[in-house]
């Protein structure tokens, strides 16, 4: 069976070494002290480590299944998930006011990671939840909060989402699925929505879906789409679940992986439903579980890496095949460990250097939620929508590329299924397709984020990054080895910028064309930068005398790798990014 241990002690580091979140004017973070994010880690890689990594496989080989329009969830998950409830672990970071526990985003992101890297497909019943959650939270009433919020805080309800329908998914403004208005306030709903995760289990007692749908007479395409929650049992006089309502689950959908989850299409026949915020401004109520839900995906991908990278590890560790070219280093033995191979090495630190910046890049977007939600601060809620994208689309490209390079380093056993090592590969798949696809995510980057409010943003990022660079450039060892491939790598990305300004109005293909590269440039640049911290951080902690030399020598020694191997890909997107569209766009559709 798979092995998984939770990386607390990175976690610690990044928050008090590499972002000091006790020192932070973020409201609420003089209250993350080390001692106490501690005890929070701990007790969240407890129940990561032993309840529900147990579970994956048997998850992923027992799956769903639909009985009389119900789904029952893989054995042990129902206990599991009556343990997360009574932890309180759904509600961390939820409102005190509705039973939530208060607590930052950050913190909660850092749980989050251990419990997908865990069971990505349980974690996602209480993901979806969260999103829900918020969504409410924003825009529904005082009645609808006061009504859902506190159980589905506690967790004895969940909620989902329901947005794509058989024929349209990006392109929402064709969906067809109606609300008719009733008489007593209510809209009957009725269409059918495909691909809705968590749709339908027998964890909870009631789920509330919300479900984008038209109300007859609207506006055309997305500016007549509403927001509505329709839940699976009607609350009675008392908020407890009463009358079944007119939904159900008529299919699961036959999936490469998450198989613990169930994936449904689901059926509304004139369904009782609530409008959630104003008519017709539906979208606007949906993007705030969906931009939650992409940063959660990107999360998903690195912490999916995260697991196959420690499997990967612990197999080169035993692994006993040929010997070391300077010669043996196990004589006694029949063979060496691979890792004694410089191309196993090779593929261990592309692992390795990739889950621990993306770590800090996802750490480093849940402290501008916090800054932009809990301090009003506008700047941080510009910056993180910038970079949302980029942690969606980024961190779930390189987060499945390193689960393919971790079975890689199995060799045929890799291949096998008793390894593990393919689970994680499947898994980690629908990151990249699922809450827009990769493609969408880069042309949301190029075509909306890029130039919003005057490329304000852009050009925010890029002076941090120069205000970092110059700050610490009197170190001349960071800067050798950090800030100036960081200066390169950032003037890589401001050069592509700046060919999408000239390029993009005269002939849009070319900078649509080269949205992808510029998608990853960005992440690679972010990366980068995170690096660069954390190297800062540990010639701090080295210079001070640290008790744990060897961590901060590992840490500089893998963000060297970063630095060197990693991020020259800079230069190769650029490349691409200006041979502009033409080549892209030269074949007729029939050509292909």
């Amino acid at each position: 069976m798979p092995i998984y241990t939770p990386p607390t002690e990175d976690m610690q580091y990044l928050l008090h070494e590499v972002m000091q979140v006790s020192q932070s004017d973020i409201p609420g973070y003089d209250e993350l002290e080390r001692d106490f994010t501690a005890a929070v880690l701990e007790e969240a890689g407890k129940i990561s480590a032993e309840v529900l990594a147990p579970l994956n496989t048997v998850g992923d080989r027992q799956g769903c299944a639909l009985e009389n329009d119900a789904v029952r969830t893989p054995e042990g998950f129902k206990s599991a998930y009556d343990q997360m409830c009574e932890g309180g672990w759904i509600g961390l970071d939820a409102d005190p006011a509705y039973g939530g526990q208060g607590m930052p985003y950050l913190l909660n992101t850092a749980v989050g990671e251990m419990f997908v890297s865990a069971n990505m497909a349980f974690n996602m019943y209480q993901g979806l939840t969260h999103g829900a959650m918020s969504a409410i939270h924003v825009h529904g009433s005082d009645e609808q909060k006061e009504t859902y919020l506190p159980k589905m805080i506690a967790g004895t309800w969940s909620g989902t989402m329901n947005l794509t329908e058989p024929h349209c998914g990006t392109d929402l403004g064709l969906i067809r699925t109606k609300a008719e208005p009733q008489a007593d306030g209510s809209y009957a709903i009725t269409g059918t929505k495909i691909w809705i995760s968590a749709g339908e289990h027998d964890l909870t007692d009631n789920i509330v879906h919300l479900v984008l749908a038209k109300i007859p007479g609207g506006p055309d395409g997305v500016k007549g789409i509403s927001l509505f929650i329709v839940p699976k049992f009607l609350p009675d006089a008392d908020g407890n679940p009463g009358q079944r309502n007119a939904l159900k689950c008529v299919g699961l959908e036959h999936k490469m992986g998450i198989h613990g989850n169930a994936t449904c299409v689901m059926s509304y026949e004139g369904a009782t439903g609530f409008l959630v915020g104003e008519a017709h401004k539906g979208m606007r109520a949906m993007f705030t579980m969906m931009n939650e839900a992409r940063i959660g995906v990107g999360l998903q991908g690195y912490a999916q890496g995260v697991v196959a990278y420690q499997n990967a590890v612990a197999w080169a560790q035993e692994r006993l095949q040929g010997r070391a070219v300077t010669g043996p280093a196990n004589p006694d033995g029949p063979a060496d460990s691979i890792m004694v191979h410089p191309d196993v090495r090779r593929n261990l630190m592309h692992q390795k250097s990739f889950v621990e910046g993306a770590r800090a890049f996802a750490f480093w977007g849940a402290e501008m939620i916090d800054r932009a939600h809990r301090a009003e601060d506008a700047q941080a809620e510009a910056m993180i929508s910038l970079l949302t994208p980029v942690i969606k689309g980024f961190l779930t490209d390189k987060g499945f590329e390193t689960t393919v390079l971790a079975q890689q380093t199995y060799g045929g056993t890799g291949f096998t299924r008793d390894a593990g090592a393919e689970q994680f590969v499947r898994d980690a798949r629908i990151t990249m397709i699922y809450e827009g696809t990769n493609g969408i995510q880069s042309l949301d980057l190029v075509g909306r984020k890029l130039g919003q409010n005057g490329g304000q943003a852009v050009m925010a990022f890029f002076d941090l990054v120069k205000g970092f660079i110059k700050e610490n450039e009197a170190d001349e060892e960071l800067k050798a080895d950090f800030l100036d491939p960081l200066k390169a790598a950032s003037k890589d990305l401001q050069e592509a910028a700046m060919y999408f300004m000239a390029e993009g109005m005269k002939n849009p293909a070319n900078a649509l064309a080269g949205s992808y590269d510029f998608l990853h440039l960005f992440g690679h640049v972010c990366l980068g930068l995170m690096w660069a911290k954390m190297a800062r951080a540990s010639r701090a902690a080295l210079a001070a005398g640290t008790d744990n030399p060897a961590f901060h020598e590992t840490k500089l020694a893998t963000g060297r790798y970063y630095m060197a191997r990693q991020l020259p890909a800079t230069a190769l997107h650029l490349a691409r990014i200006k041979s502009g569209g033409d080549r892209v766009m030269a074949l007729d559709a029939a050509a292909f």
